[in-house]
């Protein structure tokens, strides 16, 4: 069992990529990397908190291989652009890795130097300490499967979870 926690834009989407993937056994959506104990979306929503949307995902790596997770991670969102994805704005959507010890630290990098044969324009993508990991409130857990039909879901979750889904078929569910 391994547990990876990762930032990417809205934690929405990554929860939406990660959750058809046999393997993973949990998706949790949260804030991390900031300074502000115990935050509420609203308060990370403003930028000055210093976490980050991300998610913590739970999986067993004898059915869904460490290097799939992290190279998820990096299709299901863009690693160029720095503290965005698309239309969401601000250091709370910035694409992070928070590695529980060295050992995740190694293979978080590995994962960014092999991504970044796949990017044209160089990964930005930062390696954070992980420090406390705040649950986000309870109807921002599982979004996506609760709100099929919302529209940023429709516009922008699907199309991630799709092009994880395309990459990584042999390991969807």
């Amino acid at each position: 069992m391994q547990q990876f926690v990762l930032a990417g834009g809205c934690f929405w989407c990554l929860d939406a990529a990660y959750r058809p993937l046999r393997g993973v056994i949990s998706v949790e959506s949260g804030y991390t990397g900031g300074t502000v104990a115990d935050p509420s979306y609203e308060l990370v929503c403003t930028g000055e908190t210093g976490h980050a949307e991300a998610v913590r995902v739970t999986f067993d790596d004898e059915v869904l291989p460490v290097d799939v997770v992290l190279d998820a991670f990096f299709t299901m969102h863009d690693p160029t652009q720095l503290n965005r994805q698309g239309a969401d704005v601000g250091t709370q959507y910035r694409s992070a890795m928070f590695p529980a010890d060295d050992a995740q630290r190694e293979l978080f990098e590995q994962a960014r130097t092999r991504a970044q044969e796949w990017w044209d324009d160089e990964i930005v993508t930062t390696m954070e300490p992980l420090s406390a990991f705040y649950l986000a409130e309870e109807h921002h857990q599982d979004f996506f499967r609760k709100n099929p039909f919302q529209g940023y879901c429709l516009a922008v979750a699907v199309p991630k979870a799709q092009k994880v889904r395309q990459r990584f078929a042999s390991y969807a569910t």
